[in-house]
């Protein structure tokens, strides 16, 4: 189960996001080198973000490259009040729910008989103890809203404060500790029932 964390997760170190800022300022100038090396450096972190927003991988790919696309057009945009990175994801966070939508709409118009249109975003190896736990987790955060998901996977997976994801779900940060407070009492309802209807061997 998780717990709440008795300090944060250590974030980047202020070098980094000198250099992310760097990065960000070269792409103002349309350097497309500098866009390619942030896209390197956040393919996979906002990869897992959305994908757990949006439940499919093509949509989560889709994500990154719509939000790696604000990220070009919009340097100039930024404004230095907050972390390139948090910037970043809260520009990924706002894809994420418009591609979920999106989903939605679709399947309430096509929906398909048998399936949920869900795409398992997992390694092809043998199972093991870690990964049956990892499994469990992962599908009892798909029965959590969207929101609530975002907060759970900001915070254990990614590092980020609390004030961090106010900022890039530009909400309170009191609705950040709400939507953290039901995810976890939803979390530990389904886990246990979760880990007693697996199958076993």
């Amino acid at each position: 189960m998780l717990e709440e964390p008795d300090r944060p997760v250590p974030a980047e170190s202020d070098d980094q996001d000198a250099a992310d800022a760097a990065l960000l300022a070269r792409i103002a100038d349309g350097d497309r080198e500098a866009l390619r090396a942030l896209y390197a450096r956040y393919y996979h972190p906002l990869l897992r973000f959305i994908y757990r927003i949006a439940g499919q991988l093509e949509l989560a790919q889709e994500g990154v490259n719509d939000t790696m696309l604000v990220v070009w057009s919009n340097a100039r945009a930024f404004a230095g009040r907050s972390r390139v990175r948090t910037w970043i994801m809260g520009i990924g966070y706002r894809k994420g729910l418009k591609l979920l939508e999106k989903r939605r709409r679709w399947s309430d118009r096509f929906r398909p008989t048998g399936a949920d249109g869900y795409e398992p975003f997992a390694p092809s190896v043998e199972p093991t103890a870690e990964l049956d736990l990892e499994d469990l987790l992962a599908h009892a955060m798909r029965q959590l809203p969207p929101k609530q998901r975002a907060v759970v996977e900001l915070t254990y997976f990614h590092g980020y404060s609390y004030e961090e994801i106010a900022a890039i779900a530009e909400c309170p940060v009191n609705t950040v500790k709400t939507r953290m407070f039901h995810a976890r009492a939803r979390l530990k309802e389904l886990l246990p029932q979760l880990a007693k209807d697996e199958p076993r061997g």
